[in-house]
């Protein structure tokens, strides 16, 4: 059992008063943005090589959580026990203890279920079916469906998010077996696998973090397929007849000459991680690939093209 408090600060007093609830007790404090899913909504991370658009959110929402007493208190001292905890911490802090600061008891429960609850299969375009192993035995792929077995992991790519998503219904729609296919910042290796699952024959995952090239050979081992691993750092392979990029649109740009490389003539380029806005400006980074944008999700667009001979 915890004792919850809540409220909201200016976000330039955030770190202020996360070092003051954690030195008076309190066993966890987490920060967010209290304009979430609003326009006021603020962006704290920017693209690798691009400066973080703000340094706080202006208005930071903070929770903190306190061990509650076993000794039989009446959960009617929760708001006592909170309210002197946020005094005292207002005091180290130099602050003010906010007047509108919420006091709740949060039972314990088991976090790692609930974490699992929120991760269930799904289909994507006409013959993919994403599962995380927990789910593998009890929901098996429909008929027809090619089943893709990924956990969350330390790598970015479990499907879910719009991105993933469009350059897997991309290699759903257009991969007939047989290609060469290159996953450029292949992360969990999601892209690799499913296009070896497809009937590519031949994979080859590249990224830049050891950890992510070792999360993509488990889940290419789990799957079922061959796919080559390796770094970025490494003598680029052969062309390939598709090239995948799912990363963002810094990396993007500066990878373009690369990438081209990468794609054979006449072969195809499918590239993500890209807002709706950014899409124009990137196409034109890649003038020996008749690049253009192929779906969009959720404010995201997927670009694809075929390399001139």
């Amino acid at each position: 059992m915890w004792i919850r408090i809540r409220f909201v600060v200016d976000g330039t007093s955030a770190d202020e008063w996360t070092d003051a609830l954690l030195a008076t007790g309190a066993a966890s404090v987490d920060t967010s943005d209290a304009d979430a899913d609003s326009e006021a909504e603020c962006a704290l991370f920017g693209e690798p090589g691009e400066p973080p658009p703000a340094s706080a959110w202006p208005r930071t929402r903070i929770t903190a959580l306190l061990a509650r007493s076993t000794d039989g208190g009446a959960r009617a001292d929760d708001a006592r026990v909170g309210r002197e905890l946020l005094g005292r911490a207002a005091a180290i802090a130099g602050r003010t203890a906010p007047d509108d600061a919420a006091f709740d008891s949060l039972e314990d429960e088991d976090w790692v279920g609930a974490t699992q609850r929120e991760f269930t299969p799904f289909p994507v375009g006409q013959r993919l079916w994403i599962t995380p192993s927990w789910h593998a035995g009890t929901h098996p792929a429909p008929e027809a469906r090619v089943a893709l077995v990924l956990d969350p992991g330390m790598a970015f790519g479990t499907g879910s998010h719009p991105t993933t998503r469009l350059c897997l219904e991309w290699l759903d729609a257009n991969l007939r077996g047989g290609e060469s296919v290159i996953d450029y910042g292949c992360g969990s290796g999601i892209l690799a696998i499913a296009a070896a699952r497809l009937g590519a024959a031949e994979v080859t995952g590249i990224d830049i973090d050891p950890q992510a090239l070792a999360a993509a050979q488990r889940n290419a081992q789990a799957n079922g397929v061959s796919i080559t691993l390796r770094s970025s750092g490494e003598t680029p392979p052969a062309a390939a007849d598709v090239v995948v990029a799912n990363i963002l649109a810094n990396p993007l740009r500066v990878l373009a000459p690369l990438l081209e490389t990468l794609v054979a003539p006449g072969g195809r380029l499918v590239l993500a991680g890209l807002l709706d806005r950014q899409a124009d400006e990137i196409a034109r980074c890649y003038p020996r690939i008749a690049l253009r944008p192929w779906r969009s999700l959720d404010g995201w667009t997927c670009l694809a093209g075929t390399r001139r001979r």
